[in-house]
């Protein structure tokens, strides 16, 4: 098992409905070490340019204009595999279809709103995390 950096976001809802500090204590209950996060507004260019992999997707427009709407809270996490320990933790898309206990199953209001974002990669976790994040940002 190796240490992995991972990139989560409380999206819009999830920070609207005040379940951001919830959420927060959850990822620290599951070892994982904050090492950057940040409250931020996407404009609409920039959730676009973050989302560009699912451009030729159906639910691209719905997708980045939801992103827009309000603040999210991102994070750059570490700890022994963390993209699928988050991917885990955080449950299926479709809250309907998620298992009991996990993020999504507790916070999600539906599959386009289901209040987090994990990577869902190593390699695109560290994509993720230098979109929000520069180097002075992180902490040791």
């Amino acid at each position: 098992m190796s240490i992995e950096k991972t990139f989560i976001m409380i999206k819009p809802d999830g920070v609207a409905d005040g379940f951001s500090g919830d959420i927060i204590k959850r990822i620290e209950k599951e070892g994982f070490k904050i090492k950057a996060l940040k409250f931020v507004k996407l404009t609409k260019a920039q959730a676009e340019e973050f989302y560009s992999v699912h451009k030729a997707r159906p639910f691209y427009g719905e997708l980045t204009e939801f992103m827009a709407s309000g603040p999210v809270v991102a994070a750059c996490l570490e700890r022994e595999n963390a993209v699928s320990h988050w991917r885990n933790v955080i449950g299926a898309t479709d809250p309907a279809e998620a298992a009991e206990n996990t993020i999504r199953k507790l916070y999600a209001r539906s599959k386009g709103e289901n209040a987090v974002h994990g990577s869902d990669s190593v390699e695109n976790a560290l994509q993720e995390v230098s979109f929000f994040f520069s180097g002075l940002e992180f902490v040791q």
